[in-house]
């Protein structure tokens, strides 16, 4: 009987150590968020702070070595200059660990039609291959539309998940984005 309840013993043993390893090999590791975000007024930003709050993402917000005016008419004076030119305005910080990210969050207001130039400065900085990309924008009107689309045309080594447009600094409709594209249950 003894050796019986013993071998038994070991089987339970055996099979939960088996499990245990089996459902361990099975799970995916979590994914790391980057919500990478340039904003001139704080609407973006606003927008950036919520979507970090509801997935745990870091925030990285993309700064231009040269800050635009303060001003909404020179900077609107600035910002068309540097999109008839084709500029890459130099960004003062980078990404730490950027290898580590497998979701970058996009996200810009609309400029000039749309996403401001120093975006495809960030877009150029790293390499997407491997990553997942979510673009993000806050508008006034219109342009939403293009302004997503360039930041996927800017990142083609990336997957791409749908964006969304934020009018100003609204999050309605946020939360419900992010479980649409599976970020957040």
């Amino acid at each position: 009987m003894k050796a019986k309840l013993i071998a038994l013993l070991a089987v339970l043993l055996f099979s939960t150590g088996a499990n245990a390893q089996n459902s361990s090999a099975n799970e995916q590791p979590a994914k790391k968020i980057l919500i990478a975000y340039f904003s001139w007024g704080g609407n973006t930003q606003h927008v950036a702070e919520h979507i970090a709050s509801l997935t745990g993402g870091t925030l990285f917000r993309i700064e231009p070595e040269k800050p635009y005016p303060t001003e909404y008419k020179p900077c609107t004076e600035v910002a068309k200059a540097e999109k008839e030119s084709n500029a890459r305005p130099t960004i003062k910080n980078k990404v730490e660990n950027w290898d580590e990210y497998d979701t970058v969050f996009i996200g810009c207001p609309v400029w000039w039609w749309t996403a401001p130039m120093i975006i495809n400065t960030f877009a150029e900085s790293y390499d997407f291959k491997g990553k997942t990309v979510v673009p993000f924008c806050t508008y006034a009107s219109t342009y939403r539309d293009e302004t997503l689309a360039k930041v996927a045309e800017l990142t083609p080594a990336a997957e791409h998940l749908k964006g969304f447009g934020a009018v100003n600094k609204s999050t309605k409709g946020i939360e419900e984005w992010l479980r649409t594209i599976r970020l957040i249950r």
